[in-house]
């Protein structure tokens, strides 16, 4: 029996908009435990941002740097600068193999659903094919 990628995605994804800055980023990502973080405008993915794309950030302000001033630094980067662009897409009603197969193949952690529209529905991570292929392969077909 085949599942579908809206079986198995986060439903309740954490976005962030375009004009937001990498401070907020980091505070949200920390705090929260979060690794993945589309970034939108109007309801519609135009970025992905990661828990990499952050670290990028700080080593770039890391050297010589201060806590107080890798801070500031943040503060004065926008979220377009460190996004991700080319981002990479799933559909609620594709298959969880074929989801995970461009995952592994593309060495990326996550793909956001998007409907008929290009609208977020959700983000499918690693840690959910993960999931659904420890509980098959126990037997769980749930």
């Amino acid at each position: 029996m085949e599942h579908w990628v809206s079986e198995i995605m986060t439903v309740n994804v954490v976005t962030i908009s375009l004009d937001e800055i990498m401070d907020l980023v980091d505070e949200i990502m920390s705090n929260g435990d979060i690794r993945h973080m589309p970034v939108t405008k109007g309801g519609f993915v135009i970025g992905l941002l990661s828990q990499r794309d952050l670290l990028r950030a700080k080593l770039s302000s890391a050297i010589d740097f201060s806590e107080a001033d890798r801070k500031e630094l943040l503060e004065a980067t926008d979220v377009e600068k460190v996004m991700t662009r080319d981002v990479k897409f799933a559909e609620p009603n594709e298959p969880i193999v074929h989801a995970a197969k461009r995952m592994l193949e593309m060495k990326i952690g996550c793909l956001p659903v998007v409907g008929e529209e290009k609208e977020l529905m959700g983000l499918i991570t690693e840690t959910d094919v993960m999931r659904y292929f420890v509980q098959t392969a126990e037997g769980d077909d749930s």
